[in-house]
């Protein structure tokens, strides 16, 4: 009997988890703009309790922290908008400039294309096959607006309820603790939400004064070599570095594509890919352990999957909230005894996986 329970409790489990994922799937409008605004909250919480210390009251300090995040977040569009709906307009060209540029490399690989289906072709049986029909897919500017318009709407909802979350002070956790009926119990979530709060907005805020630095050193090492844009690759570099291991490869090919085209030389052309990958692994291997520390104890495995996990889901704004995610997982597992051994597969080989104090 005990079995046959224990079997329908696993069941129950593996069905509420892939019912998590499907509606995670479908509802990403939905959720996406609300799993943002915590973060930003989360993010600006300890600099808004810094505010109300010094007597700010809590709606004030709230209005003036989105109206900073706003205008950052305006002030990037701005710089770099036009410059990128540019080279959106432009890929044709930008892509025929760059086979040209790559006319050697191009021709060996349709040199290996050509032979391999030549190889294919006498290999392969004769056999009448149905007519392919092909759907014609939206145009490059088409969705380039549509997902300009997405983000933005979820950008706003965002930036909007953040501005609630911190404009309500403690009222969050008052809540909680009278959703619970017995004093351990109210302890015990108390705990949990204040360990959320403190290692995700320490790792936010954290990351995010790196990212700072590492867009100010990519601009100028790139200005240094001569290519232009410069400021578009700081922007780009401070943003990609929200994406864990895949960020800087990103931007590294990225930056790689541009200095081909812009530059004379192909040599020298890859100097700036070069510089901007080193750069990265500075920040990467020296600087982010050094100022995080014990704040990110997670198993660089499970970090990497779960970046691609999410990033199957939702895309590129999946990836940026994939840490985040797994630490407030982590805290919950730690805390939960049921959960201790998924924490400890999911902390970093120092970890003990025990509970956080």
């Amino acid at each position: 009997m005990n079995d046959d329970i224990r079997s329908l409790r696993r069941s129950a489990s593996t069905l509420t988890t892939i019912a998590i994922f499907v509606i995670a799937y479908f509802a990403r409008d939905l959720i996406l703009p609300i799993m943002l605004g915590f973060l930003f909250a989360l993010t600006l919480s300890p600099i808004n309790r810094f505010l109300q210390r010094k007597g700010l009251p809590a709606g004030l300090s709230a209005a003036f922290l989105i109206l900073m995040a706003t205008a950052s977040i305006g002030s990037v569009v701005y710089f770099a908008g036009d410059t990128v709906r540019s080279w959106t307009d432009d890929a044709p060209n930008i892509a025929r400039e760059l086979q040209n540029k790559l006319s050697g490399v191009q021709e060996a690989i349709d040199a290996v294309k050509d032979a391999s289906s030549q190889v294919e072709e006498m290999t392969a049986a004769p056999a009448e096959g149905p007519q392919e029909v092909v759907v014609q897919q939206p145009g490059l500017l088409n969705s380039a607006v549509t997902a300009v318009a997405s983000s933005a709407t979820s950008i706003g909802v965002a930036l909007i309820l953040a501005l609630f979350l911190l404009a309500s002070g403690d009222l969050f956790y008052v809540k909680l603790v009278q959703a619970f009926p017995k004093l351990s119990e109210k302890k015990k979530a108390l705990s949990t939400v204040y360990d959320i709060e403190r290692r995700v907005s320490g790792y936010l805020l954290t990351i995010t004064v790196i990212n700072a630095g590492l867009g100010l050193a990519v601009f100028a090492a790139l200005w240094l070599v001569g290519l232009e844009y410069a400021y578009i690759w700081g922007i780009a570099a401070f943003l990609l570095n929200y994406l864990p291991i895949l960020g800087g490869v990103i931007g590294t090919l990225l930056v790689a594509v541009h200095a081909v085209i812009f530059f004379d030389s192909l040599s020298y052309a890859l100097l700036a890919p070069i510089v901007y990958q080193a750069l990265t692994s500075i920040e990467a291997q020296f600087v982010t352990p050094y100022l995080i520390g014990k704040r990110l104890e997670l198993n660089i495995v499970a970090v990497f999957l779960t970046v691609v996990l999410w990033a199957w889901l939702w895309g590129f704004a999946g990836a940026l909230v994939a840490v985040p995610f797994l630490l407030v997982f982590k805290v919950v597992c730690d805390k939960v005894d049921r959960l201790n051994v998924i924490g400890n597969f999911l902390g970093a080989a120092d970890d003990t996986g025990k509970q956080l104090s």
